[in-house]
Order: structure tokens, then sequence, then C-alpha cells
């Protein structure tokens, strides 16, 4: 995105995302569901899905669903994260952001303008099977920005973990390519 204060939009070069949203055709509506419900209507009915989010399991699934060896990833990844996520009061900090999550939704289209307006070259390096920020969502980028390159790869949604030597190639060439 521009930054915050929109003064200065002329100093990004290049925009690269990794498995990072910022298309409606990104949102993998079976991970997606709850939370929209629980950031429309916070309470007790919609809680549970949300706080399921924040247990180990959960955790886990993030980092090895959709990675074809998942022995590729350290444990300490998920047992970090769940560790970090479980201090005390942090299940409040985690909810507030859930709640707040659907507030970047009606952004998405300044991020499409400023793509179509400012002609950024933006790279796209996803997993294919990240069932949270769906392949589709790296293939809508090529809607709004004229030079675009998407590489879909076999692996989830932290796709860094493993296949960081892949994505680096990616992005080495593609940084060589549009940048002077």
């Amino acid at each position: 995105m521009p930054p915050s204060d929109g003064k200065h939009p002329e100093r990004i070069s290049v925009l690269v995302t990794q498995n990072g949203n910022g298309y409606e055709d990104g949102f993998v509506e079976s991970f997606w569901a709850g939370l929209w419900a629980y950031g429309a209507n916070p309470g007790p009915d919609t809680q549970p899905a949300v706080r399921a989010a924040l247990s180990a399991d959960a955790i886990r699934w993030q980092y090895v669903h959709g990675v074809p060896d998942p022995g590729l990833i350290s444990p300490d990844t998920w047992e970090h994260d769940h560790a970090l996520i479980s201090r005390q009061g942090n299940d409040q900090i985690q909810l507030a952001l859930f709640r707040d999550y659907q507030n970047n939704r009606p952004l998405y289209p300044l991020l499409h303008e400023y793509l179509r307006n400012s002609e950024v070259p933006v790279l796209a390096v996803w997993g294919r099977n990240d069932e949270i920020f769906g392949p589709a969502g790296a293939l809508a980028f090529a809607r709004d920005a004229k030079d675009t390159e998407v590489h879909l790869i076999n692996g989830g949604h932290f796709l860094l973990e493993s296949h960081l030597d892949v994505v680096a190639g990616y992005m080495r060439g593609f940084l060589g390519r549009v940048l002077d």
C-alpha cells in the first residue's frame, strides 16, 4: 500500500507479496466464514470459532497444511507462535485483531486504484495450496497492476518455511528485471 500519509507513493519501486491478500478473491470461505461472522457480530455465539484459531493445532495447521513435505517445517515455528499467543491477556488482543480485520476489506479498492495509477510492478509468490489466502488472490493482482509476475508454488500459507530458496530465486529475478 502507499505510505499511510499518502504523500510519497512515488517512493515505492515495487510490491512483493507472499500469500499477502489484497483482493476479495483471495479469501478462502472455509477459513474466513467464522472470522467474518465474529467481526460482524462479536459475542458468545461467534467467539468459539475464532478462539479455535488460537489453538496449537490450528496454528500448526497454518504452517503445514498444503505443504507436500511437512517435515521441512520445524515444529519450533508453530510452538513458538502458540507460546506467544498463549501469553496472559493476548487472547483478547487476538480477538480484537480478528474483529478489526474486516476493516481491511474496504481499503482494497484503494490498493487496486494505486496499482492501476502508479504502474508499480508486482511480484506475487503464493502457496498454491494455501487455504487461508487462496491462489485466486495472487492472480487478482494482474487485473490492476500493469506489470505483474505471479508464481504459484506447491506449498501452503507460510511458503517461506518450506520454499525459501524458490521464493528468493523468483524475487531476485523479478527485482533484477524491474529495478535499474
